[in-house]
């Protein structure tokens, strides 16, 4: 199952998310797909949107267990879980309101 996830972003740290996001799309990748299977995640794709009223960065996971999946990745001790942490909370400027207008599954 697909899972969304929608934060805005402190303006301020939208360089440093990119930045992050690009080292674990580079050269960082393996590591980061170790922590995806730890974590039974099967595909985790992320966009920022620019909106009127700041960036929004846009989270989609694949995974059959959503709960699990967080509770793994929270709990986990590795140093690129631990940074991926960081970066994002000194990011985060909270929720975006939004209404999942369409969600099917064929199998």
């Amino acid at each position: 199952m697909i899972h969304l996830s929608f934060r805005r972003l402190k303006p301020d740290q939208r360089e440093s998310v990119e930045r992050w996001l690009s080292e674990l799309n580079g050269p960082r990748r393996d590591e980061a797909l170790e922590t995806l299977r730890n974590e039974g995640v099967e595909h985790e794709s992320a966009a920022i949107i620019d909106t009127s009223d700041g960036p929004i960065i846009v989270y989609a996971m694949e995974s059959d267990d959503i709960q699990r999946a967080r509770a793994i990745g929270a709990a986990s001790t590795l140093p690129i879980d631990q940074r991926h942490h960081e970066v994002m909370r000194a990011a985060d400027g909270g929720p975006v309101p939004h209404q999942l207008v369409l969600d099917l599954n064929a199998s």
